[in-house]
Parts: structure tokens; sequence; C-alpha cells
């Protein structure tokens, strides 16, 4: 069976899809809410709605910053599952992937979190520090519920490229860049033969994310991905006007400024 996931990436009449990354419970769960809203309403086509984790080994200094915020106010996975019904009754119908960490995930237990799934409008999964090797349970948890498991390939993969893209499902998350999460003025030197090298062997679509901040970057990218993932630049915002976005009365000034951004990176490819 297809998942909404991939079902969008065919269906959407536009490419590439634009697919934001928030931390959830950033500054608030009640912001985040709105936060996807409004990020919906400026045209992206999918969520990764993030779980604030204590030791992030892949984010850089705005992600971190951003779970630091969110866990200071005692977020929970189960706040967060909340949260994405919240974001459903608030007219979200974009897929939300939830990207976390195994250690959350481990904790909660993977059955238990993959029956969740159904009930709190989540519709896939990223979990970044799990490898191939040793993903078989969440796996099969995933083809069991049809909550994709999608999978990561960094540009230091290439004799893991065919094994990862053969059972790939949602999309392939093609990391732009080696190292953390974060803007970056100038993408990978080899990034478009690597996403062209992904092509050749996946069965899904592929999307690249890591490090996109920029107009310029997202129509370099555009003619060999079929979705753009952007998170620091973003989050960066949410952090510049975190005042802001807690106050009810203000937070739509906050979320005018995410749209323009987002209008912005875009303009080179609408």
């Amino acid at each position: 069976m297809t998942s909404i996931i991939e079902r969008t990436f065919s269906i959407v009449d536009k490419k590439p899809l634009f697919i934001p990354f928030i931390a959830a419970g950033d500054p608030s769960l009640k912001a985040t809410v709105s936060i996807a809203k409004a990020l919906q309403e400026s045209g992206a086509d999918m969520i990764e709605l993030g779980v604030p984790y204590s030791d992030p080994l892949a984010d850089g200094p705005t992600i971190q910053k951003a779970s630091l915020r969110a866990l200071k106010n005692g977020i929970t996975l189960d706040d967060i599952l909340e949260t994405s019904v919240h974001m459903r009754m608030a007219g979200v119908t974009i897929p939300i992937i939830l990207f976390t960490y195994y250690n959350p995930v481990l904790q909660y237990g993977i059955r238990r979190l993959f029956e969740r799934f159904e009930s709190s409008g989540i519709d896939g999964i990223i979990i970044p520090d799990l490898p191939i090797e040793e993903n078989e349970e969440v796996k099969t948890w995933a083809d069991h519920t049809g909550k994709p498991l999608i999978s990561l390939i960094a540009p230091n993969s290439s004799e893991r490229i065919e094994r990862i893209a053969s059972q790939a499902d949602g999309f392939i998350y093609c990391v732009s860049s080696l190292g953390v999460t974060g803007e970056r003025k100038k993408l990978h030197p080899q990034i478009h033969s690597f996403l062209q090298e992904v092509k050749q062997h996946a069965r899904v679509p592929v999307a690249v994310g890591f490090g996109i901040s920029s107009p310029e970057q997202v129509a370099e990218l555009a003619p060999h991905s079929d979705g753009i993932i952007v998170g620091s630049a973003i989050v960066r915002i949410i952090e510049k006007n975190e005042e802001t976005l807690l106050d009810p009365e203000t937070r739509h000034l906050a979320l005018a400024e995410i749209k323009t951004f987002v209008k912005h990176l875009y303009s080179g490819v609408l």
C-alpha cells in the first residue's frame, strides 16, 4: 500500500516539494500548532515535527537551542503526539512526519509509538541515529502500520546507497553535507552527482536537507530533487520571535514573518 507521503509527491503539482522542520514545543506547544498551520498556508507540502532531545547528534546549534527551549517546558513524547492531534484539529491536512532520535522511541516503546500514530495523525517517522543494520524492529512496525520509516543517506554513504535505497519508504532523505544541521553559504561541491546516484537506485522520491537556507540554494537543487527540507533557517526565525510567539495577541506578527521568509525562499522555483 502506497503511503500518504509517497502519494503527496505524486499529486502535488509543483517540484520540489517544500518540507519544513520545526521543533515541537518551541517556544510552546500552542505556538507549534500555529506555526504548522502558517507553514501549510505558506505552501508547505509536509512537516517534520521534531522531538526535543538532550543529546542531538546530528543537530547544529540552532536546533539544539530549540530543543533545550522545549525541554525546559517539560515537553514529553505524549505531549507531542497530542499536539499533532491539535494540529489536525486546527486544519493541518498535509503529512506530519515525526523526527526523533532512537532513545525516545526505545523509552516510549516501539509498538506503543506506532500504534499511537493513527490516532495522533502522524504519517511517518525519521530516526537519524538508527542505522539500517539495526532498524529491523522499527521497520517491521512501520510496514505493519503503513507509517513509513524514512531513510537518510549522507554523501559518505556511497558503499551503502543501493542497500539503503532498496528498503526506503516514503522518501529518501539525502543529507546535503557532512556534519550537523545548520545554515550554510555553500552546498557540498558533489551534491548534484550525489543526488543523481541516489536517484539511480531509489524506488521512492528523493528529498534533500541540511543547511539549505537561501532561494539560490533551493533553485540550484530543484532540478535534482523531489523535495527540499528546511530546518535551521525557520527555527532561527522562531528563536528570534520567541516572545512574540508566546503571546497570543502578537503571535500573528511572527507567523507573518515566517510566511514572508518561505515565500522568499521559494521565489526562484514557484
